[in-house]
């Protein structure tokens, strides 16, 4: 007689207690990352020069960018969970230092450089972690799911971080604000602590050896062989440059040109965030996107012409539907590009996978604001924007003319 084994359905990521804990815990870090942040801009605008407070908001930047590749090594190494508790336990640590510390003294510009540099450091090496993740603590089918409930999680970080963190200043001055991110820091471990990591038999075949320079250059070999990889990381580097410029610091000056004022522009980046948001909603509800890798060629291709056409919008009305629009597309481009990364990769390589395309997002792409800016001071915001759009684009099509990318599925 012969016995048929049925195999368990995947539970899906939302009803999955692992995952939420997950959510939970990325969803109080990055609260905590925008209460620390707006904290910091405060006390660093009131404790210098402008271009002390300058120096203060940039220093993280420099380590973030520098040893964003080792963290994805460190993260292959160690596994991403260990990697991100210790990422957020020297958060908590220094965040509630530095709100003892200014119970005993003022703020100093030296100290406040210092706590970025520290920050940059972590960021470095959390972001390759938390991206590598996911695969470890649900099924290969649940991953677009989980990309969109981190896409809510981010953008529900983004509404409530910043007013907490402005609260809290307002009632307690910086110290009460640093000591906000603190906690929500500290909220983190625990769920962290409590997850369950799925075996993944491919790690103990192909983990890392030798030494971190050796992992690396395996790592950067790795995605340039991939036939999926390779051309995925060249869209991601090619739509980040051509979205961040204009979107980021091309958007503040094109209000200012049109007399839209701060409040217009507050709409415009609110209309972008309900866009995002939607399509972070979309993919946390469907799960699955049929022919994924064609989709989110084609996601980002709209996202680029439509950031060509906000450049012309007459009015904030109009700006903002187009940036409902580019939040949306490109929202929805951004996610899929995270799930097939997740997808494609062999686990013992995503920690360095994540990395290569963190590094783009985070530390390469706003290199292009000082270009941005005397680009659109010599020749206006109209044919910036089309320029920038049209990198953007390429990436799009790049990804379109190859056939192993644009055939890519995520796992059913």
């Amino acid at each position: 007689m012969t016995v048929t084994v049925t195999k368990a359905p995947e539970r899906p990521a939302h009803r999955d207690g692992n995952v939420l804990r997950w959510l939970g815990a990325y969803t109080a870090s990055m609260i905590g990352d925008s209460v620390y942040y707006l904290a910091l801009s405060w006390v660093a605008a009131r404790s210098g020069s402008a271009a002390q407070a300058g120096l203060v908001l940039a220093a993280g930047s420099i380590p973030r960018a520098l040893l964003m590749l080792g963290g994805g090594v460190l993260a292959d190494r160690l596994g991403p969970r260990r990697v991100v508790i210790g990422s957020d336990a020297v958060r908590c640590l220094v965040v509630l230092g530095l709100a003892g510390a200014l119970l005993l003294t003022s703020p100093a510009v030296w100290m406040l450089v210092a706590v970025a540099l520290v920050f940059g450091v972590v960021d470095a090496l959390f972001l390759p972690a938390v991206g590598a993740l996911p695969p470890r603590i649900t099924a290969a089918g649940q991953l677009a799911r989980v990309q969109g409930l981190r896409g809510l999680a981010s953008r529900a970080a983004n509404v409530v971080g910043a007013p907490l963190g402005g609260l809290a200043v307002a009632f307690g001055g910086p110290r009460l604000g640093f000591a906000a991110a603190g906690v929500l820091f500290a909220v983190s471990l625990p769920l962290l602590l409590a997850l369950r990591i799925r075996p993944l038999p491919a790690e103990e075949a192909n983990g890392p050896s030798g030494t971190a320079w050796h992992d690396l250059r395996d790592g950067l070999r790795y995605i340039r062989r991939h036939p999926v990889l390779g051309p995925l990381m060249l869209t991601v580097a090619l739509s980040e440059l051509g979205f961040t410029g204009p979107f980021n610091l091309g958007l503040v000056l094109l209000a200012g040109q049109r007399g839209w004022g701060a409040s217009g522009m507050g709409w415009i980046v609110a209309a972008f965030g309900i866009g995002a948001g939607a399509s972070a909603l979309l993919l946390a509800v469907r799960g699955r996107v049929p022919r994924a890798g064609l989709v989110m060629c084609l996601t980002v291709l709209v996202g680029a012409l439509a950031t060509a056409v906000l450049a012309f919008a007459p009015s904030v009305a109009l700006a903002a539907a187009v940036a409902v629009c580019i939040g949306l597309f490109a929202g929805l481009g951004g996610a899929l590009c995270g799930a097939l990364t997740q997808t494609v990769t062999d686990p013992a390589y995503l920690g360095r996978v994540t990395s290569v395309s963190t590094l783009f997002t985070h530390a390469v792409a706003p290199l292009s604001y000082p270009v941005t800016g005397a680009a659109i001071a010599t020749w206006g915001t109209g044919p910036v924007f089309v320029t920038s759009a049209a990198v953007a684009a390429s990436g799009a099509v790049t990804g379109l003319a190859l056939t192993r990318l644009r055939r890519a599925e995520l796992p059913r």
